[in-house]
């Protein structure tokens, strides 16, 4: 297994004390054995139905302003990263691209890289493509559902070195991913990567969600506001899935990241998993 390089690790992340992941899975164990109470099936089944629909209407309420740029992604994943020595093309699909936060920033990045974006919301895709820095010849952005619409309509089958997968199967129900992720199985060549980072089980987001009592939908499945979902992985939970459809684990690992809140002066401990899945060769 390939170590990143410590300098080119993501500057937020935190090595978090024993004593202190103890407390906090313990304060999260807690709240998670409280919350009793579980949205009806109705409501269960409509937001699962509607998901595109409330992405859609998410995108609508806030446009290009509630993402952050993800400048940090190829400190993270290597495969990213852009070499001089290097004048091979890469191939890269982002699935779940949103309004460009990723792809942007990447082809920004590395001259080497050629994108293709998908989103199951048309606004965020149409967002995309209206981006003054969208260029055809760099970048090919379509509406998918990764869960019903077959990728190859689109990406031709086995043609990809890497699938970025970037908080965005947190947003799929779970007895739908194994659909998604043989969809990108398809894709992407023997020997290529998927780089994953989502919400890692025990979260503060899902402390939060516990605490409100009246979010959850299934294990580890939550409800925002605004209809959209949310689940949190372990890493056992991710690998499991990933090597059923025939992945091979070469990277799996919990990230402690810490953000501070300066309005509430608060320190929030945030827990993601990120994962390197590779397609056998043979």
């Amino acid at each position: 297994m390939t170590e990143v390089p410590k300098a080119r690790i993501d500057g937020a992340r935190v090595n978090m004390d024993p004593q202190r992941l103890d407390s906090h899975i313990q304060r999260a164990q807690e709240a998670i054995a409280k919350d009793k109470k579980e949205v009806p099936p109705f409501w269960v089944n409509k937001y699962k139905k509607e998901a595109a629909k409330n992405w859609d209407l998410f995108y609508k309420r806030n446009t290009t302003k509630f993402f952050k740029d993800r400048h940090w992604t190829d400190r993270e994943f290597e495969e990213l990263a852009y070499n001089r020595d290097e004048h091979n093309k890469l191939s890269c699909l982002e699935v779940g691209c949103g309004v460009g936060n990723f792809v942007f920033p990447a082809l920004a990045d590395n001259p080497n890289l050629f994108i293709y974006a998908c989103d199951f919301s048309k606004r965020a895709v149409d967002m995309v493509k209206s981006n003054e820095q969208y260029d055809e010849s760099r970048c090919k952005a379509f509406v998918c559902d990764l869960t019903a619409d077959s990728l190859t309509d689109n990406v031709p089958a086995e043609s990809l070195d890497l699938v970025s997968a970037l908080f965005v199967f947190s947003a799929i129900p779970p007895e739908k991913m194994e659909m998604a992720i043989k969809n990108i199985y398809n894709v992407i060549k023997p020997g290529g990567y998927v780089l994953f980072r989502d919400y890692g089980l025990y979260d503060e987001a899902q402390i939060k969600f516990s605490t409100a009592s009246d979010k959850k939908l299934d294990e580890n499945l939550y409800v925002r506001q605004d209809g959209t979902m949310s689940y949190f992985f372990s890493v056992e939970d991710l690998a499991t899935r990933f090597e059923a459809a025939g992945f091979k684990t070469i990277r799996n690992e919990y990230v402690y990241r810490e953000t501070s809140n300066r309005r509430l002066e608060l320190n929030v401990d945030r827990i993601f998993v990120q994962a390197k899945f590779q397609k056998p060769t043979s």
